[in-house]
């Protein structure tokens, strides 16, 4: 808990970064949902891709965001992207954003599964920074773009289902093309993560090892209940690789 209490103390934004970053942040969360909710009431795309847009556009940004001014504004951002979320929620069905994020298959659960997600994903992503710092950027990509792939290629193109833990009587699906194609983004993700992290090396032990992280996250992916993979996948694909590789 001191731990936690001393992460959190830390990071938190200078006056200068909350005058500035609060309507930055706060602005770019919107556009980004904003532009998914376009995509969905507008162009008439699949919540599959749009709920998915929005993920990899916030990930990527806190990607972004990290690399260039660090964790402190990461959490900003993170904080006005949580408005930005809850607004949508309170606003509810019929409103742009909150469609872009609402599965159809969902129902009657919707607002569960927009909601668990979300705070699956702030878990994962503060427990990946007070256990392993800086590499928490492997979680970043591997769950914002690598996860993310899974859905839209199993909406594409996944005909063979398989179960995972749900709410209640709830039994949500997968499918073995979509995890498929999680492995596949992973691996190039992880490449992605060891190309930009200062803290990581490429050797031969880590072109032996990153297929195996990649298949390691894949197989979590798979077992996590629905909706919290977010979390599982951030956690340990950070702490594969400082396992197998550091």
């Amino acid at each position: 808990m001191d731990k936690l209490f001393s992460f959190l103390n830390s990071n938190l934004p200078s006056t200068r970064a909350i005058v500035v970053g609060i309507p930055l942040s706060l602005l770019w969360a919107w556009c980004c949902l904003w532009f998914a909710g376009y995509l969905k009431h507008v162009k008439g795309v699949k919540t599959g891709y749009t709920r998915k847009m929005f993920h990899i556009l916030t990930f990527v940004s806190v990607v972004a965001i990290q690399l260039m001014w660090g964790l402190p504004l990461v959490c900003l951002f993170g904080s006005m992207a949580s408005l930005v979320i809850f607004y949508a929620v309170i606003r509810g069905t019929g409103y742009p954003l909150y469609d872009a994020m609402a599965r159809e298959q969902d129902a009657p659960h919707q607002t569960y599964y927009v909601v668990i997600p979300y705070f699956a994903t702030l878990l994962g992503g503060i427990v990946s920074n007070v256990l392993f710092g800086p590499l928490s950027l492997v979680g970043y990509l591997v769950v914002g773009v690598g996860d993310a792939a899974g859905e839209p290629i199993g909406t594409k193109w996944g005909r063979h289902s398989y179960a995972v833990p749900g709410i209640g009587e709830r039994r949500a699906t997968r499918t073995y093309e979509g995890s498929a194609g999680i492995l596949i983004v992973t691996s190039l993700m992880l490449l992605v993560a060891f190309s930009l992290s200062p803290q990581l090396h490429f050797t031969a032990r880590t072109i032996v090892m990153l297929p195996v992280i990649a298949l390691g996250c894949t197989l979590i992916e798979a077992v996590s209940p629905h909706g919290w993979d977010n979390a599982t996948m951030q956690i340990l694909s950070a702490l594969m690789t400082v396992v197998l590789i550091r």
